[in-house]
């Protein structure tokens, strides 16, 4: 009969104990990529409301390239999670490989 309150192997509790350590610093830089994107959008939706009021109050083409210069940000923003993202699947993969 097995022992249900033994202790567990050593072997399987220190690599046990890796993998959650694992597990939590790839969960904690998903998290943390995903607040960087949240206030870049944050950041940019602010940045081209302003200025495209700037641009319908006073016409300036200056404005556009802010616009611009904002949805940039955005794009990069998201090809940067892309990438966090697919680094922790093969964190991830390479782990239960």
């Amino acid at each position: 009969m097995k022992r249900l309150n033994a202790p567990p192997d050593a072997d399987m509790s220190a690599l046990n104990a890796a993998n959650q350590s694992v597990a939590q610093s790839t969960a904690m830089a998903l998290a943390d990529a995903t607040d960087n994107l949240r206030n870049l959008n944050t950041l940019s939706t602010t940045a081209i409301g302003t200025a495209l009021s700037q641009l319908l109050e006073t016409g300036d083409t200056k404005y556009m390239d802010i616009i611009t210069q904002a949805q940039n940000v955005v794009s990069n923003g998201a090809e940067n999670f892309g990438a966090v993202g697919e680094k922790i699947a093969s964190v991830l993969y390479d782990r239960t490989s």
